[in-house]
């Protein structure tokens, strides 16, 4: 019997990984991809617990599927997974008595009991624990869909930033074993992926018995097939002496690295619990460049953080001015429940922390649009993993992440292609194919 799965995903690349791993524990069950929630039989939001009134966009959705499900009484399931469900489980079921099923963003390979019991018993399930047994032990072997494929190779957070729910509802620090990751990454190949990023909330802070993180990039490049490497979210803290020395001499690590540094300020910075300062970041991205002279930066930004001046504010600028970024988040402080950034005092008026984020956007966005003016006429090795609006035509990804357009044939999809950009558009890149021996 087939049953049809409709997954929502909020936030970040964990999120996403955590939603295709989910879809992957259900298919032994019968289920199979929905393309909308009207034609589900089971519907699950996976939540973020990151954003500004994350919470509130949940029980928003969630009012929309109880119509929904009363409409059809057929027995539809709705699950409630991730940080949010962690954060805030038994509320969602006091709010929200017709969720079937609330799980944690480490407990989804239970799922199929789960659902076992929600339709056995009729009522609400409940799991939030932090299980002794690694989830990645118990869930069957990730699917591809498409050339490129996240791979979650850590978890947690033992930093405890004092903006951020992360440790609370992730947990501490785990990384994989380092086999393990190798095996899913090969696994992964054999499938047609060509570019794996891995995925960890520190993901720089990966462990195993010989090394750290550069250890794990050097096994990977070593798998034939595997084409290009990333990985994301990074920790300055954690960028050791092998971990920049691997971006020199691995071709496979793509020339981009998104660095979240949040302030410019160090009072700020200080009081976020960053554990570094802004003359730190500058030194990294410095030292970066200077080994991968053609590696280009991304990173996270808050303003309006409790107790920021004008005068923080200006040192964020002027840190931003002096590194150069190519991409970027940026985002108004909000506090979340039970972080202690919550209950500092200073908080900054709503008027002036717009007024900053425009300000900061608009030097962001100048460098991202310089940045993309100047890669015209240079030739870059692009992924092409999908068709394009027009007939014709394929879209691709260049190391930096910008998206780029070209007419080319179909049969390329899933091949990395020599392209020389030709123009800029507001949110792409064109390119022809690049002519025989053309540098790269």
């Amino acid at each position: 019997m087939t049953r049809k799965l409709f997954v929502k995903t909020y936030g970040c690349q964990m999120n996403v990984y955590d939603s295709a791993r989910m879809a992957d524990v259900l298919a032994p069950l019968g289920y199979g991809p929905a393309e909308r929630a009207e034609d589900a039989d089971m519907v699950i939001l996976n939540t973020c617990h990151i954003r500004e009134k994350a919470s509130e966009k949940v029980f928003s959705e969630l009012g929309r599927l109880k119509r929904l499900k009363t409409a059809r009484d057929d027995g539809m399931i709705i699950a409630v997974a991730g940080c949010v469900a962690q954060a805030e489980g038994e509320e969602i079921l006091r709010r929200a008595p017709f969720v079937d099923i609330v799980l944690g963003p480490q407990t989804y390979h239970r799922l199929p009991e789960m659902v076992a019991q929600a339709s056995r018993a009729g009522g609400s399930v409940l799991d939030t624990d932090f299980p002794a047994e690694p989830k990645f032990d118990h869930l069957p072997d990730a699917r591809a869909d498409g050339p490129a494929a996240f791979l979650s190779v850590q978890e947690g957070c033992d930093k405890f930033c004092t903006f951020c729910v992360v440790p609370y509802t992730r947990g501490a620090e785990y990384s994989r074993p380092r086999a393990a990751i190798l095996d899913e990454a090969r696994r992964l190949v054999d499938q047609g992926v060509v570019e794996i990023t891995l995925l960890g909330q520190n993901v720089n802070g990966w462990h195993g018995d010989q090394g750290g993180l550069a250890h794990l990039i050097r096994g990977l490049a070593g798998i034939d097939g595997l084409e290009r490497i990333r990985y994301t979210t990074s920790h300055p803290m954690d960028m050791d002496e092998a971990l920049i020395a691997v971006h020199a001499e691995v071709d496979k690590l793509m020339p981009f690295l998104h660095l979240p540094v949040q302030s410019g300020s160090d009072r700020i910075l200080a009081a976020m619990n960053r554990r570094h300062d802004r003359d730190d970041y500058l030194r990294l991205a410095e030292r970066l460049k200077a080994v991968r002279p053609d590696l280009a930066l991304s990173s996270d930004f808050i303003v309006g953080f409790p107790g920021e001046t004008d005068a923080d504010f200006a040192d964020t600028l002027a840190l931003v001015r002096e590194v150069g970024f190519v991409q970027t988040y940026s985002f108004k402080y909000s506090a979340r429940p039970g972080t202690p950034a919550a209950a500092m005092p200073d908080q900054v008026p709503e008027p002036v922390k717009e007024a900053r984020l425009a300000a900061l956007q608009a030097l962001l966005q100048a460098q991202t649009e310089t940045f993309n003016r100047a890669c015209v006429g240079r030739t870059m090795p692009v992924l092409l993993d999908r068709p394009g609006r027009h007939a014709g035509q394929m879209l691709g990804r260049s190391p930096y992440m910008q998206p780029v357009h070209v007419d080319a044939a179909a049969h390329l999809a899933g091949k990395v292609v020599r392209l020389t950009v030709t123009a800029v558009h507001p949110n792409s890149l064109a390119a022809v194919p690049a002519a025989e021996g053309s540098p790269r």
